[in-house]
Order: structure tokens, then C-alpha cells, then sequence
């Protein structure tokens, strides 16, 4: 049995301060007012509970708390309860009892690029225990695909974001379902399960629900903002939820209209529950002219007509308060006083089960699933044609622009490096920024979930990204090398490509760095071009005398590092060129080389080498910022 009692939720809320310019009483006055608004009440005092076999629907106006609600009792808020207990089976809610538990929000956050069977599968490898084998994991997928009605979508995408066809709304949303009957949860709580679908899939949403249900082995719990007659039928309780977040009904939901007349609410009209409900939660008491009509002008139902109408939303939510408190909440503590959870069963066996294994599968089962999934969801992403021929254009023109550059046409050979460094240091840095951002919604549902621990996931993106992040670069080098004239030796073209490739995990090492550290794609790509724009100009090319006081600016660039390399590759200390008629002078005199110089490679390095694993090191710490499940 799922209870919960006296469930109190309040949130901080922003405190205006006064500046040095308020006068002191105003800024008195102003701070008095802030210290008595410093917390909003979002749920006050919620109670109730609900056994195997049994849908609760949790009904309310918006804003009223049904998603805080939900959230807190699936143990998912941000911050803990204020006050009240919510137990599973006599147990508490605690880490070992969620990851039993299907949660399913009211967004359907899903890869796009996976098929129906995919998407299954996959979470099935994640979440289902090792002692299954992968063809009895398949099996189980495919089981709960055809128990939601989804195999005649199996191989189709899911779709769900612009430019990508796939599967309806109603179809999403099964699957969504789908990915928490996977571990066939002894209880399912659904945020919204209908929103933004037409009445004939709702109700076949919701009965899939209550079939669930009806078996006696599961508990479904749902929020529902508007329900029509039909859905409503199909839930065994309700709980109501005002504008306050306070509860003015809890019990069968055939019981709701009686019970409401009896307090003094009555609808003479036949309405469906839940509008009459809902408009009660809004303080809004049942409108009687029309009945007044209808039984012919009866004085007496007209005057307590108008007197209904004239009601005060706020007096009439205080009523309905006052009501709940007299006729269900003392009845409410004595039911759950006078129940015994263990009566129910699956307390014990659930609750060892969980706690002996800390995941379902080990960390390399993990890494190979995730990467496995990356690469087959990411497949159409990386191998983008628009990015494929952006990269080649640029090439093949910096080719043509630089064509067989003679080694006497220095400056245009320096200016050639330092565009590898330049332009490999900003495009793999961009297209990392949007990387985690994109990625968040996912990672903080299955992190809640415990499907994974967060180190690999990180490294199987890693790995998962280098395929295309490496490939594009070397078709890069390969072109525009040996058609911009640079030294014809196999070794120097190979450790050219190699500190190209160096750079661009560098760069791309900022970028997830940046985006995991905002989680704001617009701040991410700002924070980039800014930091691109001087990492240019401090790279040693453009700028060849920086001030003293401002030079270390060139030693966080990894720009400067690269094209110190690529210089060091191209050229040796012994070289010369040709400076003015016949004469000669050293390459390290040159100012574009003399700036950075040909010394101490190895330490360069060994410094990118270290930017490489900070700027990682500082993504992973960022992410622990999505709190992963409570173990």
C-alpha cells in the first residue's frame, strides 16, 4: 500500500531589498514584508492512500501542486518535504523503493532518432537486472511493446522534435509508459498522461491504465488537469487539490458528487465530476438558475440560487476546507490508523531485493549499452550532409587559396598553420557547447531513475562522439595539406594530423565544459565566442608583441599551442628563408615564429595534455549538478 500523510511542501520566494536610495522607513517596510513572504506554500497538508489495484487521480486547477505533488511522492523534488511522512508497504520512500517505481512525466523526453523496438530495448539492457540475459531483456521489451499496442510502430522512429517524422503523440506516449512497465513496477505515477491528446487516445491511454491496474498487482497514481465523464469513471479514487495546494476531497470517485452535494454544493443539472470539481477547487460554487428555470420558478430555489451565485470564491474555498477537515480528515487518519501495510505484501521481499544490488548491471555493461545507443541515436546527427560539406568547402577552398604555397612564400605558410589552429579550435568547441544542454532533460530523468551511474555515461559520450569528431578533421588535414604546399614528408603530415586531432578533443573538452556549466545553450555559445575571440587574437599570429602585463593571456589559449606545434613540425631551428634578394635569414627570426618560438615542444604538450583532462574533469563535476538519485 502507497500512503502519504500530512504532506507539506514551500519553496523560497525571491525577497525585494531595498537600496542605499529608499528611504529608511519605505526600505523598512519593504524588508518587513519580504521576511514575512520569504516561503510560499505549495501543498498543504495532503493525505491519503491508495492499494494494489486501485488508480488514484489527482485533480486540481493550475498551479494548485498536482505535479509538486506527484514529484515529492515519487521522491524526485529538489528540495525535501517541510513536514509529513510517505511510506511504500510501511517502508519509506528512500532510494532503494524509487528505483522499483515508475515515473512517467508529463513531457515525453525521448531519442528521436531510435525506433519504438530501439528505445525498449535499450532502456531494458539498462534497468532490468544481470541475471536476465539480453535475449530475456529483449523479450521482456518486446512483451510490453505489444501489451501497449505499439507493434505496428515498432521499427518506426519516435520522432517528437522538428525535422524529425516518427510516431503520433498518443504513440509517444506509450512509450514513455512502455519505458517504466519495463521493470514492471509495483507503482506508477504519471504526470498528465493525456495532456495535448484527442479524447479517443486519452481514453485509451487511461484504460491501459486501469487494466494495469485492475490485476492487483500495481498502484497507479496519475495527475489530470480535465478529465472528460469517461476518464473519470475509469479512476477508483480522486484527491482534489484548490488553487492553494490545499485538499477539499479525498475518496471514491463515485462518492465525489454526493459528498459535495451534502456539504451544500449541488449541481441540479447532470455535469460531469470533474468540471464541477475543478470549478469547486477554483472557488466557484455550482451555478442554479438554470435548475431554477427548470422547476418553474420555485421562490425557494431561486433565492438559494442567488445566494449560491453570490458566493465569494475565497469563502466558498474556505468552506469546502473547513468541510474537508470535519467529514474526511478525521476519517482519513482513522483508516490509516486501522490498516496494515504488510497486509498487501511485497514489502519485504521489494525492499531486500533492491537494496542488494546497488545497480542492475555493471559499469562496462553500462558503457557498452550507452555507447551502443549513442552511436545508432547520433548516427544521422554526426553524419549531418550540411556538416559534412561545410567542413569539405572549407577545405578545398583554403586549398585553392594556399595552392602549392613555395617554402620561400613564408608569411603565406605561417598564415596557412595558423588557420588550422584557428579554425579547428572554434568548430569542434561550438558544436560541443550544445552537447549537454540538448542532452539534460534525458540525463536527469534516467539519472533519477538509476539506470546508470553518471561516469559512464560521460565516457561512453566521450568515445561515442570521437567516430565523427576525429574523421572530419583528418579529411580536413588530408585535403587541404598536400594542396597547400606544406612539407612533403609522410612524418610531418602525420604528426601535423596528430596535433590537429590533439586540439580538436581539446576544444571540444572546452565546449562540453562550457555547456555543462550553463546548461543555457544561448549563454554557452556566448561564453564561447567570446572566449574563441581571444584565444585568436592571443594566439600568437596576429598579435607578436603583447604587453607584459597581459601576455599570460596567450598560455590559456590552446590555439597558441597548436599552431606552436604545427610551427615546430614545419620547421626547425637550422631553417632559413629568404629575407630580401639573395639573403637569407633564420626561420626563428621571423616574426609570426619568433613570437612563439620553436623551444620546448614536449612541454606544450604535456599543457594541452592537461587542459584535455581539466576541462573533461570540469564537464563531469558539472553534471553532478542534475543530483543523481538519492542512494
Amino acid at each position: 500500500m502507497f500512503q502519504f500523510e500530512e504532506v507539506v511542501y514551500k519553496v523560497k520566494v525571491g525577497q525585494q531589498r531595498g537600496g542605499w536610495w529608499w528611504p529608511s522607513k519605505a526600505k523598512a517596510m519593504a524588508m518587513a514584508m519580504a521576511a514575512k513572504e520569504k516561503t510560499k506554500t505549495i501543498l498543504n497538508g495532503i493525505t491519503g492512500y491508495v492499494c494494489p489495484g486501485e488508480m488514484l487521480a489527482m485533480l486540481g486547477p493550475s498551479g494548485s501542486g498536482k505535479t509538486t505533488l506527484l514529484t515529492g511522492l515519487g521522491g524526485r523534488l529538489p528540495g525535501k518535504l517541510h513536514s509529513g511522512k510517505i511510506t511504500y508497504n510501511g517502508h519509506p520512500f528512500c532510494g532503494s523503493v524509487k528505483r522499483r517505481t515508475g515515473f512517467v512525466a508529463q513531457d515525453d523526453v525521448l531519442y528521436p532518432h531510435l525506433t519504438v523496438a530501439e528505445t525498449l530495448r535499450y532502456t531494458a539492457l539498462l534497468r532490468l537486472p544481470r541475471k536476465l540475459g539480453a535475449a530475456e531483456k529483449a523479450a521482456r521489451a518486446e512483451g510490453v511493446m505489444l501489451e501497449l499496442g505499439l507493434g505496428r510502430v515498432a521499427h518506426s522512429m519516435v520522432g517528437g522534435v522538428r525535422g524529425v517524422r516518427g510516431v503520433s503523440g498518443g504513440e509517444r506516449r506509450r512509450v514513455s509508459i512502455g519505458l517504466e512497465m519495463l521493470v514492471d513496477p509495483s507503482l506508477l505515477l504519471l504526470d498528465e498522461p493525456t495532456s495535448g491528446l484527442d479524447s479517443t487516445t486519452a481514453a485509451r491511454i487511461v484504460g491501459a491504465l486501469r487494466r494495469m491496474a485492475a490485476d492487483g498487482r500495481r498502484t497507479v497514481v496519475v495527475t489530470i488537469h480535465q478529465p472528460s465523464s469517461r476518464l473519470y469513471h475509469m479512476f477508483d479514487k480522486v484527491l482534489l487539490l484548490s488553487a492553494e495546494g490545499c485538499p477539499i476531497y479525498y475518496g471514491r470517485a463515485a462518492d465525489a458528487l454526493p459528498y459535495f452535494a451534502s456539504v451544500g454544493f449541488a449541481s441540479r443539472l447532470s455535469v460531469n465530476p470533474a468540471d464541477l470539481m475543478l470549478d469547486l477547487a477554483n472557488g466557484i460554487s455550482p451555478d442554479s438558475k438554470e435548475s431554477n428555470e427548470i422547476n418553474n420558478g420555485d421562490s425557494n430555489l431561486a433565492n438559494e440560487s442567488a445566494e449560491t451565485v453570490a458566493r465569494d470564491p475565497k469563502a466558498v474555498k474556505e468552506e469546502l476546507i473547513s468541510a474537508y477537515d470535519r467529514n474526511i480528515a478525521t476519517r482519513l487518519k482513522a483508516e490509516l490508523c486501522g490498516v496494515d501495510p504488510a497486509s498487501f505484501g511485497y514489502a519485504r521481499d521489494t525492499s531486500v531485493r533492491v537494496k542488494r544490488e546497488k545497480w542492475s548491471i555493471g559499469w562496462w555493461e553500462q558503457f557498452s549499452v550507452l555507447l551502443s545507443r549513442g552511436l545508432k541515436e547520433r548516427r544521422y546527427e554526426s553524419f549531418n550532409k550540411l556538416r559534412i560539406l561545410q567542413v569539405l568547402s572549407v577545405a578545398i577552398l583554403g586549398g585553392l587559396l594556399w595552392w602549392k604555397t613555395p617554402p620561400s612564400h613564408i608569411q603565406d605558410r605561417t598564415a596557412l598553420i595558423f588557420f588550422f589552429s584557428v579554425f579547428w579550435g572554434f568548430f569542434p568547441l561550438y558544436n560541443a557547447v550544445f552537447t549537454f544542454p540538448q542532452e539534460r532533460p534525458m540525463l536527469a530523468k534516467e539519472r533519477a531513475s538509476g539506470m546508470y551511474r553518471l561516469s559512464s555515461y560521460f565516457l561512453a559520450r566521450t568515445v561515442g562522439d570521437l567516430p565523427m569528431e576525429l574523421g572530419l578533421p583528418t579529411a580536413f588535414v588530408v585535403i587541404i595539406y598536400w594542396m597547400g604546399g606544406l612539407r612533403p614528408d609522410p612524418a610531418a603530415f602525420v604528426l601535423s594530423l596528430l596535433v590537429v586531432l590533439f586540439s580538436v578533443l581539446v576544444a571540444q573538452s572546452l565546449g562540453l565544459a562550457f555547456g555543462a556549466l550553463l546548461m543555457d545553450v544561448k549563454q554557452a555559445t556566448t561564453l564561447a565566442s567570446v572566449t574563441t575571440l581571444v584565444f585568436l587574437i592571443a594566439g600568437g599570429y596576429y598579435v607578436q608583441h603583447i604587453p607584459p602585463f597581459i601576455v599570460w593571456l596567450k598560455y590559456l589559449s590552446y590555439s597558441f599551442y597548436c599552431y606552436k606545434l604545427l610551427l615546430g613540425v614545419q620547421f626547425r631551428e637550422t631553417d632559413r628563408y629568404e629575407c630580401g634578394g639573395a639573403a637569407t635569414c633564420p626561420v626563428v627570426d621571423f616574426p609570426a615564429i619568433k613570437s612563439v618560438g620553436l623551444t620546448h615542444m614536449w612541454v606544450d604538450v604535456c599543457i594541452m595534455g592537461l587542459m584535455l583532462v581539466g576541462y573533461r574533469l570540469l564537464a563531469y563535476s558539472a553534471l553532478h549538478r542534475l543530483q543523481p538519485p538519492t542512494r
